[in-house]
């Protein structure tokens, strides 16, 4: 087996700002899509984790030093950390048993450093805390028993809340986190992976009263950022603050009473994020990382701002609902004036309701419905109105393809969408309408086996589907660099 190549940065077609035609698109386009190629046109599937019809249900997905980690449920161990080599090397196994039995270990926020991945667990006998893995069983071990005894150090994720919380993030090398010792209540920690080297960084609500730091999200090489609380004699705060990894973090933002900060996103150097006000509306606001530079760019009715995507130097996003020309697709540079519609898709009041965001080679493509009658289809923008169409109709004839799940992978867009004859099974895409394509489907005929969760690992791209028979589970496709295919022939 050749050693895995690393990461190929691939570099835009055109400048996301720049009018081009679709010739241009796609002579600059197929150049580029030529770097990484997939070997063939079926997927496998690596194993039958929960053997039968129930399937072990993949989730977690994340790229680790030349092998993928993921959590499923064998019906055996419990939901519990697992690895792959993909279609090549050692195969599929569980890493290890971390909370022996059927309970399972409870993991969540698998978070690469280096050549580790960190994440949080309950072993039965510590509470959740800090624990990582270089794939190997005896190299996956209980970092530090932060809070001793059997209580918590890491906050548990809540699967009933609607805002994805980052809990853990790599800077400089290093694990950012918040916990909580029962000394000094949840506040922000990091760790090298050493008991020694894992400490309290920022105590920003002293004593043992917790801050209680979420959201975490990298800008950069110069900052991270994370949400906290503080309170004051009046009142409880909610704080958006800028850290360089020591003691003496920022606030960037206060808010006052039961406004909530989320969707975090870093676009090159700026932070953009959202700001419910108690009122299920929220704002779109951008920093540069000082408070004078942090402001609000617009206010939304009905609906949140969702799929945030940066696009060159800009975010895109779906907004609008309460809006009247509906849901429709956005963008901003960071300005008040930039902040705006790109395009009224579904013209009118009724909405096109852009979701699953990916950006492609300078492009954001995505799936919309522009009231024509071709339904549900695969949509593409380069930021402008004029750029921005119907990529390709992938169900002919009024229904609708529905495409779910895209991901752009070194120049590739993989995603899951039904052409109006079989259910939704995995796509490919190259950027051109040419090199749009169905792959084998997974599932017999009109059923769907529904793939998502695309992750490059190595040289497959994984994902998990269901093809009605073994229950979702774990799939690869060969995804190699071009001319390492060997004996496969690319599609």
């Amino acid at each position: 087996m050749k050693p895995h190549l690393p990461l190929l940065i691939l570099l835009g077609a055109a400048g996301c700002g720049t009018e081009v035609d679709d010739v241009d698109f796609t002579s600059q386009e197929s150049a580029l899509s030529q770097k990484w190629e997939l070997c063939g046109k079926e997927a496998v599937r690596l194993a039958d984790i929960y053997p039968g019809p129930v399937g072990s249900n993949p989730a977690d997905l994340i790229h680790g030093d030349r092998v993928l980690f993921f959590t499923a449920d064998d019906g055996v161990h419990g939901r519990e950390l697992w690895r792959s080599s993909g279609t090549e090397g050692s195969g599929t196994s569980l890493v290890k048993d971390i909370y022996p039995g059927l309970a399972g270990a409870e993991i969540s926020n698998l978070t690469r450093v280096g050549n580790r991945v960190f994440f949080a667990a309950d072993d039965g006998v510590h509470g959740y805390e800090l624990w990582v893995t270089d794939g190997t069983s005896a190299g996956t071990y209980l970092v530090k028993d932060i809070y001793p005894g059997p209580e918590d150090g890491i906050l548990r994720p809540d699967p009933f809340h609607w805002i994805n919380d980052p809990m853990l993030v790599e800077f400089g090398g290093v694990l950012y986190f918040g916990a909580n010792d029962g000394v000094h209540g949840y506040e922000l920690w990091r760790s090298d992976g050493t008991d020694a080297g894992t400490y309290l960084v920022e105590d920003i609500e002293p004593g043992p009263a917790s801050s209680f730091p979420r959201r975490i999200v990298r800008v950069g090489n110069e900052a991270f950022y994370f949400v906290a609380s503080k309170r004051s004699p009046w009142s409880d705060e909610t704080h958006l603050w800028r850290s360089t990894g020591v003691p003496g973090a920022i606030p960037v933002l206060s808010l006052v009473g039961d406004n909530v900060i989320f969707d975090l996103l870093a676009v090159k150097s700026r932070l953009y994020f959202l700001v419910d006000n108690d009122e299920g509306e929220a704002s779109l606001w951008k920093t540069d990382g000082a408070a004078s530079n942090t402001q609000q760019l617009r206010y939304f009715y009905g609906e949140y701002p969702h799929d945030l995507v940066a696009l060159g130097s800009r975010v895109v996003f779906s907004a609008g609902a309460g809006e009247p020309e509906g849901e429709e697709l956005w963008s901003s540079n960071g300005s008040t004036s930039s902040t705006k519609l790109v395009k009224d898709i579904w013209p009118g009041p009724m909405s096109s309701s852009p979701s699953s965001l990916a950006v492609l080679k300078s492009r954001v493509f995505f799936a919309a419905n522009d009231g024509s009658g071709e339904g549900r289809e695969l949509w593409v923008s380069n930021g402008t109105g004029s750029g921005t169409r119907l990529f390709k109709d992938l169900a002919p004839g009024g229904g609708s393809s529905d495409p779910e799940a895209l991901a752009s992978i070194e120049g590739t867009l993989f995603f899951s969408a039904s052409d109006g004859v079989h259910g939704h099974e995995p796509w490919v895409s190259d950027g051109t309408r040419s090199g749009t394509k169905a792959l084998r489907g997974l599932a017999h005929g009109s059923a769907s086996s529904s793939p998502r969760d695309f992750v490059r690992s190595g040289w497959d791209v994984f994902f998990s589907a269901d093809d009605g028979k073994t229950g979702r589970e774990l799939w690869a496709l060969p995804f190699r660099p071009k001319g390492e295919c060997k004996q496969h022939r690319a599609y």
